[in-house]
């Protein structure tokens, strides 16, 4: 347009249309129209458009994975353009003329190469099936595809087709084919079978992280094991696979379950809970015993739990054994009665009541005692209560009224409470509702910690008695339910004991009291008003409860006790146990020093350095010799005359060490074999028990522990002792010798058929018999005439007489000399006789 002055309108490749129109002057128009045809002339005559045939399936590998294959042909002739259509069995090329005359050799090639080499089949395979071919996540079709080095065409779900296309090596194509096939027939044989086992063993059947479930598998690899999902709460566990693998599979895990049914039976033991230490043993080995030697599982709670149930399961006859065993280490620790009462077995479920509230209430109240009913269906009246003489008489006498109410007329009725007043409602000590049942004679139960409905409160007993505790309850929760607002005025200086750790005071305060709401001033603005909301008895008596915490604030006073740091963790107990025990009982605050490690082991006296200032961190320094260390302070808040009990509580708790003379020949004794004589005294008398080292020869055995362990630890030593010395005398008195001479002609006799003649003997009297020099004796004389009846190799009789056996300046020979020892002789080689084995003589190990 620049060189003729003309206009040039070319339409775009999006409309249908081959002319192009020119605007100008006539002259410039023919120059632009000549030199357009001689550009068109140039390009047509250098533009080729060509195709390729080529199977359409085969266009994939043409292109190769990523297109590597193509990006070569292209990379080379980037001017060519290539196009596949999918559906037709060609290849479209467009570029320079030369250009694609190359392109389209090297594309011939290739599909020339792949049609020699390469092939596909398809296969009709039920499309339901097609999913179990895929596998789970592709594994097992994409593992048929690595393995045979083929492409795998399986419709999706959508088509539901059945035609599956292989393609790849012809070799592979026909494996593939061969295999998916031989899939495709297993799954149509297969069969589906739902097996019911309780959803409480599928664990169990799974075993730790897949082991058990793992072992079936191996064991049955063609069948197919789902368990459903706990969530479901379903106890169908699917099998799937060849009939006969699956029926194999089925009474395989049938037996199994079986087994486990005979070996799930379950009792339920209730033993105090201050027992169960001593049931566990030190580091688990009384309750391992019995789990070993019953063949049980034995379940004990949580040390932090509030029950006291363990439980024991396994075959009845081995859980009946372990149960009887557990019952007897709780028998023999405490004085512990045990009572049997004659309930006629159709009140049983009466007496429980439901979720075994009502029997929980008796035993609550009566201190705990254990009540155990029989079995149901087993006909049995006698239910047996166990516990504390007194405890268990109270229990008794409660059972058999409530049986007496139960068989003449019993009443239930059910009143609701907010679970926040039932405390309030109970009483402290449960003073308030055992004076409404006192009054009334009924019944009254509240609900349990893991009971659902936790607003129900259950009344029973006769009629009217129910009526009047009932009328008497619901005045109380009536009043409970009458909210008023109050305040009172606590000085700011007290406000924090309150708030700190989150409040945990007033949380107190509010569960103690039916949920009342204390809500203190903010910090720092210094208002002295503090307010409470809710019921009208709950507010005043969480007003006075607030107002004993203020006065033992007030009264408060700070005392030090002096402790080593070395006892301090002894003194603190399991997790601090102790310590919480004595903040608990005499209501103080009790805190422990920073633990300083140098000065727990230094036992150097402490050195002024140049330039110390007094007074700077130098306690120990500026300190009398006899005084604490800072480290050793141990600090008690509260009432004085309550830090002064917890002060001797603590001191108490502080290990002492006293000394006992025992003779040094008898502490391998009192060691025991693998220590365990001494370990059993530790543990019995919760003592620790220092026995000095053997080469020390001291007659002095220390013992360190509490002051109130120690007198009984002693008592045990000297007890031991005295066992000992006592065995020492009674071996002294064995130790007494008589030497008999028998002809060794009468010996046989004597001993009898198998030693029955010597042994009785033995037995008989108490003593030991053995004549080692006759023995000796008669083992040398029958040996060497052994000898002479001993017949030399056969091979060897023919032969020359040898020389033997020539050692050359050996240590027997007075010269170099070649002459060899003569075997033979009992003088040069004497026998020694057989080996004796005295643990086998019939009379007796050798002493």
């Amino acid at each position: 347009m620049q060189e003729t002055g003309t206009r040039i309108n070319i339409p775009p490749p999006s409309v249908n249309r081959t002319e192009i129109v020119f605007t100008g002057e006539k002259e410039q128009l023919a120059q632009a129209v000549a030199r357009i045809k001689k550009i068109y002339e140039e390009k047509a005559n250098s533009f080729t458009v060509s195709s390729v045939a080529a199977p359409s399936w085969l266009h994939r590998f043409i292109i190769g994975k990523k297109g590597q294959n193509l990006a070569k042909i292209t990379q080379q002739m980037p001017k060519v353009h290539i196009e596949f259509t999918e559906g037709e069995d060609k290849i479209t090329l467009e570029g320079p003329t030369e250009d694609v005359n190359v392109a389209q050799e090297q594309i011939e090639g290739m599909v020339k190469d792949l049609i020699n080499r390469m092939d596909y089949v398809e296969i009709n395979i039920d499309h339901k099936f097609h999913r179990h071919l895929i596998g789970k996540s592709g594994a097992n079709i994409n593992r048929i595809k690595d393995q045979y080095k083929v492409s795998v065409r399986i419709p999706p779900d959508s088509e539901k087709s059945n035609l599956i296309r292989i393609e790849g090596d012809p070799q592979g194509v026909q494996q593939a084919k061969r295999e998916l096939l031989e899939l495709a027939s297993r799954l149509e044989n297969e069969r589906t079978k739902d097996l019911i086992i309780e959803q409480r063993f599928h664990r169990t059947i799974i075993g730790q992280k897949g082991e058990r479930i793992r072992e079936i598998r191996d064991k049955f690899p063609e069948v197919i094991i789902n368990f459903p999902d706990p969530a479901q709460k379903s106890d169908i566990v699917q099998l799937r696979g060849p009939k006969n693998e699956v029926e194999k599979c089925t009474k395989y895990m049938q037996k199994m379950v079986a087994d486990l049914v005979e070996n799930s039976y379950s009792i339920s033991v209730p033993i105090f809970k201050q027992f169960h230490k001593n049931i566990i043993g030190k580091g688990g080995a009384n309750i391992k015993k019995i789990r070993e030697e019953s063949n049980t599982k034995i379940d004990l709670p949580a040390e932090n739990s509030n029950s006291e149930t363990i439980i024991i399961t396994g075959k009845r006859a081995n859980c009946e054994a372990a149960r009887s065993r557990i019952l007897s280490i709780q028998k023999d620790l405490a004085n512990i009665a045990e009572v049997e009462v004659s309930i006629p077995a159709k009140l049983h479920n009466s007496l429980i009541g439901t979720k075994g509230r009502l029997i929980r209430s008796i035993m609550e109240e009566c201190g705990g005692v254990h009540i155990h009913f029989p079995v149901e269906g087993s006909g049995s009246d006698t239910v047996v209560i166990r516990g504390p003489s007194s405890d268990v008489e109270k229990a008794k006498k409660q059972l058999l009224h409530l049986a007496e109410e139960k068989q003449t007329k019993s009443f239930t009725v059910d009143i609701r409470a907010k679970p926040e007043y039932h405390k309030f409602l109970i009483g402290k000590g449960g003073g308030k509702i055992r004076k409404v049942r006192d009054s009334t004679g009924a019944r009254v139960i509240f609900p349990a910690a893991e009971d659902k409905d936790q607003d129900l409160i259950t009344i029973i007993g006769k009629e009217d008695a129910v009526r009047e505790a009932q009328k008497e309850l619901e005045a109380l929760i009536q009043n409970l339910d009458n909210v008023v607002e109050d305040s009172m005025l606590v000085d700011p200086k007290h406000h924090r004991h309150f708030v700190i750790r989150r409040g945990q005071v007033l949380r107190e305060i509010a569960e103690e009291y039916g949920g009342v709401m204390v809500s203190f001033p903010r910090s720092g603005t210094q208002s002295d008003k503090v307010t409470l909301k809710g019921a009208k008895d709950c507010v005043e008596a969480a007003k006075k409860r607030i107002q004993e915490i203020i006065e033992d604030l007030e009264a408060q006073v700070t005392l030090e006790c002096a402790i080593p740091q070395k006892f301090h963790r002894s003194v603190m107990g399991p997790k601090g146990s102790r310590i919480q025990q004595i903040t608990r009982d005499f209501s103080v605050q009790i805190k422990f020093p920073d633990r300083e490690e140098n000065a727990v082991h230094s036992t150097e006296p402490v050195v002024q350095e140049n330039g110390d200032e007094a007074g700077e961190g130098r306690e120990a320094k500026d300190c009398d010799p006899g005084s604490p260390r800072r480290c050793d302070i141990i600090i008690i808040s509260g009432r004085k005359e309550k830090c002064e009990a917890a002060k001797e509580a603590l001191e108490a708790l502080v290990p002492v060490t006293i000394e006992v003379e025992v003779p040094f020949d008898l502490h391998r004794y009192v060691i025991g074999q693998k220590g365990s004589g001494i370990r059993k005294m530790m543990d019995e008398f919760e003592v620790n028990i220092h026995v000095p080292a053997p080469e020390l020869q001291s007659d002095i055995i220390a013992i360190t522990g509490l002051a109130a362990n120690l007198d009984r630890a002693k008592a045990g030593l000297l007890e031991r002792v005295k066992e000992l010395q006592a065995e020492q005398e009674d071996r002294a008195l064995r130790s007494f010798k008589l030497s008999v001479t028998v002809d060794p002609k009468y010996h046989p006799k004597i001993i009898g058929r198998k030693g029955a003649v010597i042994t009785q003997i033995r037995l008989e009297h108490d003593v030991n018999i053995l004549n080692l020099e006759e023995e000796y004796l008669a083992d040398v004389v029958d040996s060497e005439a052994l000898q002479v009846y001993m017949k030399p190799p056969a091979h060897e009789e023919a032969k020359a007489p040898s020389r033997g056996f020539v050692v050359r300046d050996a240590p027997w020979t007075a010269s170099s000399s070649e002459k060899a020892p003569d075997m033979s002789s009992s003088e040069e080689f004497p026998s020694f006789g057989a080996q004796v084995a005295p643990k086998t003589l019939p009379w007796g190990p050798k002493r």
